[in-house]
């Protein structure tokens, strides 16, 4: 599963590597990696890949899950169709409240109590999908966990979601695609290296000079 899938996004340049010329994220960091799973959504083949898979990632490791909740605005759709696919109700968290109608920041029926798994496009260092789950704890969700499409698998995010207490199942991650990468000459083999090195410190740029 997670080598189908990291070489789905990489075909439809989803992730997209340059590590000669490194990309810059919102943050500042410095990044040989850019990710867009929104594209996923116009490439058929690849978005019934990925659907299916969170559906199959939930029933494995979710079987008690009742409602499925996407984040805004990149997991959304995703939740909306990995939903439909196994009949279940979904709704998603905004990333802050409506500041006019009916002012919410959860969107969709919600009880008190039920068993909720996040869907999330990918996760780098956990912030905003922590704030979708303390907003569902908030409402009196039980939040079993996330699902995502890909993951970085950055210390800081996985610290993140252990100390939050959640946990995260994701299609594939960022070894597996940095891998299958230099095997299909995306990138030279020993790129792998300097991908790596970023990945377990994103404020070191010394990879860059590699």
């Amino acid at each position: 599963m997670k080598k189908k899938i990291a070489k789905d996004l990489l075909s439809i340049k989803a992730v997209f590597f340059r590590p000669e010329e490194p990309f810059i994220w919102a943050s500042g960091i410095k990044s040989p990696v850019y990710c867009d799973n929104r594209l996923t959504l116009t490439a058929p083949e690849v978005r019934n890949d990925i659907e299916n898979g969170l559906a199959e990632l939930i029933k494995a490791n979710y079987p008690d899950a009742e409602v499925l909740m996407g984040t805004s605005t990149a997991g959304i759709a995703h939740a909306a169709i990995t939903a439909h696919i196994l009949g279940m109700p979904m709704g998603y968290v905004r990333s802050g409240a409506k500041d006019h109608g009916r002012q919410n920041r959860i969107e969709g029926k919600l009880e008190p109590g039920q068993k909720v798994v996040v869907v999330e496009d990918l996760i780098s260092t956990g912030g905003s999908v922590i704030e979708v789950v303390e907003a569902l704890r908030e409402a009196g969700a039980e939040v079993l966990g996330i699902v995502s499409i890909f993951t970085y698998g950055m210390k800081k995010g996985l610290d993140r979601l252990a100390e939050a207490g959640v946990k995260n199942i994701s299609l594939t991650d960022f070894d597996v695609i940095a891998q299958l990468a230099a095997e299909e000459g995306y990138i030279k083999p020993e790129d792998v290296k300097r991908l790596l090195a970023f990945r377990d410190n994103p404020s070191d740029e010394s990879w860059i000079s590699k």
